[in-house]
């Protein structure tokens, strides 16, 4: 993978269900487990030690990249971030986010 933070928004109407996004991460490499983050959770600027990949199924993450940008990530839409890519995140809007989180591992 490459070294830059990148996304993929979503452009079909409706997003693949779960078990297909999950298919297509492990497909790719990376370890997939779900999680959910209630409304107002917000995590501080963090990095990662593998590189990871964060898959939208429902509501809206806006993660904050130190020296990238701010970006919105709603349900389909998809980021690539490198290991040791700082970077917080708060749950935008009043529902949970639910997402599949992808990491390589090694």
């Amino acid at each position: 993978m490459n070294d830059a933070y990148k996304i993929e928004k979503w452009t079909g109407l409706n997003p693949s269900n779960p078990a297909m996004l999950r298919h297509i991460l492990v497909s790719e490499g990376y370890n997939v487990f779900q999680w959910t983050d209630q409304a107002e959770s917000v995590y501080g600027n963090h990095k990662h030690d593998n590189d990871q990949s964060h898959w939208i199924l429902s509501g809206s993450l806006e993660l904050t990249v130190e020296k990238v940008g701010t970006f919105l990530l709603e349900a389909g839409d998809r980021d690539f971030m490198p290991a040791g890519t700082y970077h917080s995140a708060r749950v935008a809007g009043d529902e949970p986010v639910m997402y599949l989180v992808g990491e390589k591992m090694g």
